[in-house]
């Protein structure tokens, strides 16, 4: 990792126009969403896991959830994601600071989890670097939010700030060799 890509990881770090450590806890429909398409092998590691809004739905089901996040919120302990080195549990799934995703997939892929889903804005998809990241880690799946989403700052609702962004799940299951396929939810 870059010695910029680490300084993106420091708590206090906060992009143009973001809230600090770029905090947007995820909805619990998005997380529903994603349950209903796919199952998890096992534990899921929930590594950038906020406020927990994410886990407690995994819990919910009947997942066991490991949670560790940079700036300690209440839910998990607090650990640097990309800077750890053990796999924590079979599956990771997680709502990834977007100006990390490159950094966030580099790291997840290496460790070679069962399967990863990280939440992500469709652009995700866009731009060389990125293309061939999700190339070369043979991205196995997209599923497609079929309305938009509402994330909030901090997990602050504002009127005036909601379903503006197309959102998708990102999904890698270990071994797979194929295209990724994509699908709607």
């Amino acid at each position: 990792m870059s010695a910029q890509s680490r300084a993106h990881s420091l708590v206090g770090y906060k992009p143009e126009g973001r809230p600090e450590n770029d905090f947007y806890p995820t909805p619990t429909p998005m997380t529903e969403a994603l349950l209903s398409v796919e199952k998890f092998n096992g534990g899921i590691w929930e590594c950038a896991c906020g406020d927990g809004a994410m886990g407690r739905v995994f819990e919910k089901v009947g997942y066991e959830v490991i949670g560790t996040d940079i700036v300690p919120r209440g839910y998990g302990t607090q650990q640097d994601f990309l800077w750890f080195g053990n796999l924590l549990a079979p599956n990771i799934a997680t709502n990834p600071p977007f100006d990390l995703m490159n950094e966030f997939i580099e790291k997840a892929t290496s460790m070679q989890p069962e399967k990863i889903a990280f939440l992500a804005k469709l652009a995700v998809l866009e731009t060389k670097e990125r293309s061939f990241i999700l190339e070369r880690t043979k991205l196995t799946r997209v599923w497609i939010f079929r309305a938009r989403q509402s994330i909030w700052r901090n997990g602050i609702i504002e009127t005036n700030n909601g379903g503006m962004i197309a959102f998708c799940w990102l999904v890698w299951e270990r071994g797979y060799t194929g295209k990724p396929e994509i699908g709607w939810i």
